[in-house]
């Protein structure tokens, strides 16, 4: 099963508490802006670990390639958005 940018985004948000959360993609690259204070204090290192985590094994059967920028809330306001 290939996943979609739709199934991506209901994957993250079941496993890890965002404030924003947007995923596009065409099937087989996919990007992904997710905003949350669970990445307070982490490197991105880090915070691309929790998102890894709360996709589980579907990053290997189901999702080819996920580009992510990952913020807390402050940074997300600093930016501008």
């Amino acid at each position: 099963m290939i996943a979609t940018a739709d199934d991506i985004k209901r994957y993250i948000a079941q496993n890890l508490e965002c404030e924003v959360l947007e995923v596009e993609g065409d099937g087989r690259h996919f990007n992904a802006l997710i905003v949350s204070s669970a990445f307070e204090g982490a490197a991105r290192i880090a915070r691309h670990q929790r998102v890894y985590a709360a996709l589980g094994d579907r990053m290997r059967q189901e999702i080819h390639a996920l580009s992510m920028r990952t913020l807390t809330p402050a940074e997300y306001r600093e930016a501008g958005r």
